[in-house]
């Protein structure tokens, strides 16, 4: 039996509901991802590239071409953010985090809309892409958005994760992917209390416009790393 083979197939009945092994451990790594965010561990990039390797295989299954092209876009930012944070971390290996300015929030939720017309005019051409294309198209833009945030270390990644859910429950529900979908539901308790963290944290955080200013290198911190 192949690997792929057996990441589709069925891990165990519960409800009446038939959930597969790639369903199930992309989804569980997928919450860790999700709580190493909260920490802001940089492990949570690596944990999110190998969830959505996974994933693949589930949504695939499925039928759900969103959701496929979905993971790769996981897989790619995963690497993008990991490397971002990289930059950006202090002496804790930690990501200093702050709101998005109007401009930065205007932008992502225009790129977000005008993302899933794209997406979904693709999957009406192409019917075979997807049974579901509107909500399809939304969960692949709108999980892009709520990562490239993420990477940037604004609080309104967690917003984002917030919408996403708010559609991607019951897609997943319908699609027959009801792990995914319960993983969604425990994704939104998560992002409640991962929101109200981050929140703490830029409330917490020295403002740069209140540190005084000096010259001496050693002790300016670069754009996006705390001092």
């Amino acid at each position: 039996m192949s690997a792929l083979h057996w990441l589709n197939s069925e891990a165990f009945t519960a409800f009446d509901q038939h959930v597969m092994w790639s369903d199930m451990i992309g989804n569980l790594l997928g919450l860790g991802a999700l709580a190493l965010g909260w920490r802001r561990a940089m492990l949570t990039w690596p944990v999110q590239l190998l969830s959505g390797a996974v994933l693949v295989a589930a949504f695939w299954a499925a039928h759900l071409g969103g959701g496929v092209g979905k993971q790769f876009v996981v897989i790619t930012v995963a690497v993008w953010g990991w490397y971002q944070w990289r930059r950006g971390r202090d002496g804790t290996g930690r990501l200093a985090i702050r709101f998005a300015t109007w401009k930065e929030r205007a932008l992502l939720v225009v790129a977000t809309g005008l993302g899933t017309v794209a997406v979904a005019s693709l999957f009406l051409a192409y019917p075979s892409l997807s049974w579901n294309p509107w909500p399809d198209a939304y969960i692949f833009v709108g999980t892009l958005a709520a990562m490239v945030a993420q990477a940037r270390g604004w609080v309104e990644f967690w917003f984002a994760w917030l919408a996403v859910d708010a559609v991607g429950v019951p897609l997943n529900f319908h699609s027959g992917l009801p792990f995914s979908g319960l993983v969604y539901i425990i994704y939104f308790f998560l992002v409640i209390v991962g929101m109200y963290a981050w929140w703490q944290q830029t409330r917490t955080a020295p403002s740069t416009s209140d540190t005084p200013q000096t010259t001496s290198p050693s002790t300016t911190a670069p754009e996006g790393v705390t001092a």
